[in-house]
C-alpha cells in the first residue's frame, strides 16, 4: 500500500499535538505518541473500522491503547477523526474536568473502549473482547449474513508485557486461538529506569510462539512495513498475532529521544521548539493541524459512516431471514434482561441442614441460563467447587466458540481482566468464579470493573475460616474488608439459599457496575421465612431477619454468621433478653437506602450491639460503633482443622454471641467459660506471622 506525504504529515501533527499537551499541563508521557504515531496512522486510516459519529455501533473494529500513560496519541486520534472531543479538551489535557485524563478513562472520553494505566489490564482486557467477538460471531453469524465481524487491536508496551497478568491472558488467548486479536507491540527497549536491558532479557519473538501466536516484526517508523504486518495479522484466523514493532521513544525530540528522558514529563519549551522544527511543523504554532491533515484524518467520519449503513442493512436482511435471532440479539444488546429472566429461580424450604451458598448459587446458575441468553461465564480452574457451570452448558473451545463456559485455567487475574472485556465489548453478562482468598490475584481487575462501571459478576466461594482444613493459605479473613471498600463494587455476603437466591436478581439487574457474591463451601441452614422476614430484605442490603417487641440488643450478621446471631438470640431469650436479629448481606446496598429505613433497621437508641462475622473488625464500627462487641477473626488467619473446631476455637459460637450481649448489658454471662481460646499452633521462628 502507498503511503504519500500526508501520512507521515499526520504522524508529526500527532506529534505535535502530544508535545504541546505535555508540555502545557507540565506532566505526562510524551514518548510512546512520538514513537508509535507512524504505526498508529496505518492503523486508524487504513484497517480501524470505526465510526466517529457513533462510537457504540456493534460491529465495530475495538482499539485498546493498553500503555495508557500515552493517551495523547489516543485523545489525538479521537480528535483527528472527528470524534466528539474538541481540540480545547487536548488543550486541557490531564486538568480538572476535562475529557482528558492522565490515562485513559471509559465513558469519560467518547471512542475509548476500556480504562487503562495499570500496565497489562488493556491487554487482558482485549482478550475478553476478542473472546466476545468470536463466541457472538458462533452464536449469531449465518451463512452471507456475518453480523459480527470485526478485530480488536491493542498498542502495548514493554511494561505491558512484564506484568505477570500477561503472562495469564496471553497464553488463555492462544491456548483459545483467538484470530482477530491483534497486539502491536511498542518495542522501544526504554523505561523509566533506563534501558529494558536492565531488567528485561526475554525474548518476546519465542515467548509468543510458544503461546501459540503468530508472531511478526516490524520497524514502527516506517509505514509500509506495519502495513504489510497489519496486512498478514489479519490474514491469519487460527492465532492471535504480535507485531513486534520496533521504535524510538520520543521520536523527534533531538536530546531526548531514545532514551528515559523521553519516557514521561514536560521536556521543555526549547526541546518542544527544536522537536517542531525536526518534525516539520511551525514551531511558533501550539496545537497546530493543517487542513490536509485534518482533511486526511477526517475521512473516517464518512468511511464509517458507510460500515455502519452497511451493517446496518446486512441486520435488516438478518432480521428477516432469522427473525428469532435477531430478536435474541436485540435482548442481548439492550444491557436490560429480559421480562421474567427469574421466573424460574427456586425458592428453597426451610431446612435445618440447609446447603451451602455455592450449591445454592449453583442451582440459581442453572434456574437462568436458559432465560438470559447474555449470560457466559466460567472459573479458574475450580469448576466443580464454584458451583459455575451450568447442567446443559457446552464448553466453549476453538472447535466451538458457541459453548457458554469458560475454562479459564488457573489465572484468576486474567479471567477476572477478560471478564472486563467480555463486557464492555457488549452484548454479555460474564461471570467467573475461583476462591474468595485468590481474590488478591483478582482485585486489579475487579478495581478497574468498579472504576468502569462494568456490569461483571465475580463469584468467590469459600469465604471464610469456615472452608476448613485447606488452612490459612486459602482461609480469606481480611478480604471481606478489602472488597467492601472498593467504590461501585456491590459486595453480597448471603447468609442462606434464598438469599443466594435474592443476591443473583440484585446482581443481574445492577447494569452499572459490577457485584462481587461471596459464597459458602459449608451448609448453611435455611431460614423458616414462614417465621422469619422474608428474604427479599437482601435487595435493600440489610433488614430485620428475626424480630421481638422493643428490643434491647441487635446482633448483625452476614453470611454464615447470621445463624449464630440466630441462635444467640435463642439463647439470650432464654434468660430474658430481647434481642433483634439483622442480616446485612450487602453493605454497599445498605448504605445507599434513605436514613429512615436505616434507622427503622439499626434504631439510634439501640446502642448495645454485637456484629458476628467470620473476618476481621475492619468496617464494622459503623454499624456496631465503638463500643459495640464483635464476634469474629481477631486474633490471627485462621488454621487447619475440620471447620466446626475452628468455629469452636475462634469463639464463632452462639454462647459467645449471646455472652457478649449480655456483658453489653451489664448482666451476668453464664457463658464465660465457653469463652473462646486461641488453639495452640506449633512454634515458629523468631519473626514469624502468628496464624
Amino acid at each position: 500500500m502507498e503511503f504519500t506525504a500526508v501520512d507521515h504529515q499526520a504522524a508529526n501533527t500527532i506529534r505535535g499535538l502530544t508535545l504541546d499537551a505535555v508540555q502545557t499541563a507540565e506532566s505526562g508521557h510524551a514518548g510512546l505518541p512520538l514513537g508509535m504515531a507512524d504505526a498508529a496512522v496505518v492503523l486508524w486510516t487504513r484497517y480501524l473500522n470505526h465510526n466517529p459519529h457513533n462510537p457504540h455501533w456493534p460491529d465495530r473494529d475495538r482499539f485498546v491503547l493498553s500503555a495508557g500513560h500515552g493517551c495523547m496519541l489516543l485523545y489525538s486520534l479521537l480528535h483527528l477523526t472527528g470524534y466528539d472531543l474538541a481540540l480545547e479538551e487536548l488543550k486541557r489535557f490531564r486538568q480538572w474536568g476535562s475529557k482528558t485524563p492522565g490515562h485513559p478513562e471509559v465513558h469519560l472520553t467518547p471512542g475509548l473502549e476500556t480504562t487503562t494505566g495499570p500496565l497489562g489490564q488493556g491487554i487482558a482486557t482485549s482478550v475478553g473482547m476478542a473472546l466476545a467477538e468470536q463466541y457472538l460471531a458462533a452464536k449469531f453469524n449465518q451463512p452471507e449474513l456475518p453480523l459480527v465481524d470485526h478485530y480488536t487491536y491493542v498498542i502495548c508496551s514493554d511494561g505491558d508485557l512484564m506484568e505477570g497478568v500477561s503472562h495469564e491472558a496471553a497464553s488463555l488467548a492462544g491456548h483459545l486461538q483467538l484470530g482477530k486479536l491483534i497486539w502491536l507491540y511498542d518495542d522501544n527497549h526504554i523505561s523509566i529506569d533506563g534501558p529494558t536491558e536492565l531488567t528485561l532479557n526475554d525474548d518476546a519473538a519465542k515467548r509468543f510462539e510458544a503461546y501459540g501466536w503468530q508472531v511478526l516484526h516490524a520497524d514502527g517508523q516506517k509505514m509500509e512495513e506495519v502495513d504489510a504486518a497489519l496486512q498478514a495479522a489479519r490474514a491469519e484466523q487460527s492465532r492471535p498475532s504480535i507485531i513486534i514493532t520496533r521504535t524510538i521513544i520520543g521520536y523527534g525530540m533531538p536530546n531526548r529521544q531514545g532514551t528515559s528522558k523521553a519516557h514521561s514529563d514536560a521536556p521543555g519549551p526549547e526541546e518542544v521548539r527544536l522537536a517542531k522544527e525536526r518534525l516539520g511543523l511551525p514551531s511558533d504554532q501550539f496545537f497546530y493541524i493543517a487542513d490536509n491533515v485534518r482533511d486526511f484524518m477526517r475521512q473516517a467520519i464518512q468511511k464509517g459512516s458507510e460500515h455502519e449503513q452497511t451493517w446496518n442493512e446486512l441486520f435488516e436482511r438478518y432480521q428477516a431471514a432469522h427473525p428469532e435471532l435477531a430478536a435474541e440479539w436485540v435482548t442481548m444488546w439492550s444491557g436490560e434482561a429480559p421480562a421474567g429472566w427469574d421466573a424460574e429461580i427456586p425458592q428453597f424450604p426451610a431446612d435445618a441442614k440447609g446447603v451451602a451458598t455455592r450449591a445454592a448459587s449453583g442451582k440459581v446458575i442453572d434456574a437462568i441460563t436458559g432465560k438470559l441468553p447474555q449470560l457466559i461465564g466460567g472459573s479458574a480452574d475450580l469448576t466443580p467447587s464454584n458451583n459455575t457451570k451450568p447442567k446443559d452448558a457446552t464448553d466453549l473451545e476453538p472447535d466451538h466458540y458457541a459453548g457458554r463456559y469458560i475454562h479459564f485455567g488457573v489465572r484468576e487475574h486474567g479471567m477476572s481482566a477478560a471478564l472486563n472485556g467480555m463486557a464492555l465489548h457488549g452484548g454479555l453478562l460474564p461471570y467467573g468464579g475461583t476462591f474468595f482468598t485468590f481474590s488478591d490475584y483478582s482485585r486489579p481487575a475487579v478495581r478497574l470493573a468498579a472504576l468502569m462501571e462494568a456490569h461483571v459478576i465475580f463469584i468467590f466461594t469459600h469465604d471464610s475460616v469456615g472452608l476448613g482444613e485447606d488452612g490459612p493459605t486459602h482461609q480469606p479473613v481480611e478480604h471481606l474488608a478489602a472488597m467492601r471498600a472498593i467504590p461501585h463494587l456491590t459486595v453480597i455476603r448471603p447468609a442462606d439459599a434464598n438469599e443466594t437466591a435474592e443476591a443473583w436478581r440484585m446482581a443481574v439487574n445492577k447494569t452499572q457496575g459490577p457485584t462481587a457474591l461471596i459464597l459458602s463451601r459449608q451448609p448453611l441452614p435455611t431460614l423458616d421465612r414462614s417465621i422469619n422476614e422474608a428474604a427479599s430484605g437482601t435487595q435493600r442490603g440489610g433488614y430485620v431477619v428475626h424480630d421481638v417487641a422493643d428490643p434491647e440488643v441487635i446482633l448483625i450478621g452476614t453470611g454464615s454468621e447470621l445463624q449464630l446471631a440466630m441462635e444467640g438470640a435463642t439463647l439470650l431469650d432464654k434468660t430474658g433478653v430481647r434481642a433483634r436479629v439483622v442480616s446485612l448481606p450487602a453493605w454497599d446496598v445498605f448504605e445507599a437506602q434513605d436514613q429512615a429505613y436505616r434507622d427503622q433497621v439499626l434504631p439510634p437508641a439501640i446502642t448495645p450491639r454485637v456484629g458476628v462475622e467470620a473476618a476481621v473488625r475492619l468496617g464494622w464500627d459503623r454499624y456496631i460503633g465503638m463500643n459495640g462487641r464483635f464476634v469474629g477473626v481477631t486474633h490471627g488467619f485462621g488454621a487447619s482443622a475440620p471447620y466446626k473446631e475452628i468455629y469452636k476455637h475462634y469463639g464463632l459460637t452462639p454462647e459467645h454471641v449471646a455472652g457478649e450481649a449480655l456483658e453489653l448489658l451489664g448482666k451476668p454471662n453464664p457463658y464465660a467459660q465457653d469463652e473462646h481460646s486461641t488453639p495452640p499452633m506449633p512454634e515458629q521462628p523468631a519473626g514469624a506471622g502468628h496464624s
